[in-house]
């Protein structure tokens, strides 16, 4: 059976806002002539994205005709997820800042609990509130992506990787990115979309967060966060120590190898 034939019920369709995400709704959209009304592609907004991750959104839905859900978390006495589109979303970390306020806490490599609250549950409760009760979840992993295949049962959600199960790579999507007539206009740097997902995250690289910061210099976000709870979301160092260090040294710590953590994942960080 094709990978990403839909199933009987309810569907959400994870769609981060990157390549990968893209590349399998394209797939999923050709496998079934489109979307039914039963499934709906999802897009969980955190703040700390980017503007062309945001414009690629909002361009792929117009491109292909498929209607994405923009959603939000939002926290007023409980937690809940709001509908929002391109003009409407937050660009500063909004959410992101309500999460933290809420929890009193930074999130790190010990405690992720952004991508859950942020992505996860935020996607859920609006699910919920349609009137589902269980439903089959794609999420855009690849196969090349082995520590994240086998994801953890969920209360509601039946999870299926149909990238990871047709064996696509990150060389497959960029190759098919490439001879499309739009794109993500964010770079590829050593097969990674540098800026992808949330801004300087403390899951990507030290190597990685350290050019964002380079190419970004007046997004100060995780510094004044740093500030306002007195932590730091790596455990390695505080992202004005690291500031100060690129500014100190310059931009050979970017060629040479063993300068910065090239590790993903949060291993950089212990």
């Amino acid at each position: 059976m094709n990978p990403y034939t839909l199933p009987e019920g309810n569907t959400q369709i994870a769609f981060s806002g990157g390549r990968s995400s893209a590349y399998m709704l394209d797939k999923i959209l050709d496998a079934n002539n489109g979307l039914p009304d039963t499934a709906k592609a999802v897009f969980t907004n955190t703040g700390r994205e980017r503007p062309e991750t945001l414009d690629f959104v909002e361009r792929y839905s117009r491109e292909r005709g498929v209607e994405i859900i923009w959603l939000e978390y939002r926290y007023d006495n409980a937690p809940r997820a709001v509908r929002v589109c391109r003009e409407t979303a937050s660009l500063n970390g909004e959410p992101f800042r309500a999460l933290c306020e809420r929890r009193k806490a930074l999130p790190n490599q010990n405690a992720r609990f952004c991508t859950e609250e942020l992505k996860v549950k935020t996607a859920r409760r609006w699910l919920v509130m349609q009137g589902w009760k269980r439903w089959t979840k794609f999420t855009g992993i690849r196969a090349d992506e082995l520590s994240r295949h086998n994801p953890k049962p969920q209360p509601r959600e039946t999870i299926l990787q149909p990238m990871a199960k047709a064996g696509v790579t990150k060389r497959d999507v960029a190759a098919f990115w490439k001879a499309q007539p739009f794109d993500l206009e964010l770079p590829i740097v050593k097969g990674k979309t540098l800026g992808g997902n949330c801004r300087k995250c403390f899951l990507k690289s030290e190597a990685t967060v350290a050019a964002e910061i380079r190419d970004d210099p007046n997004d100060t976000w995780p510094d004044e966060m740093e500030d306002r709870f007195g932590v730091t979301f790596s455990s390695r160092y505080s992202h004005k120590e690291l500031r100060r260090y690129i500014n100190r040294q310059g931009d050979w710590i970017f060629d040479v190898e063993d300068a910065l953590c090239q590790a993903d994942g949060g291993e950089c960080f212990g």
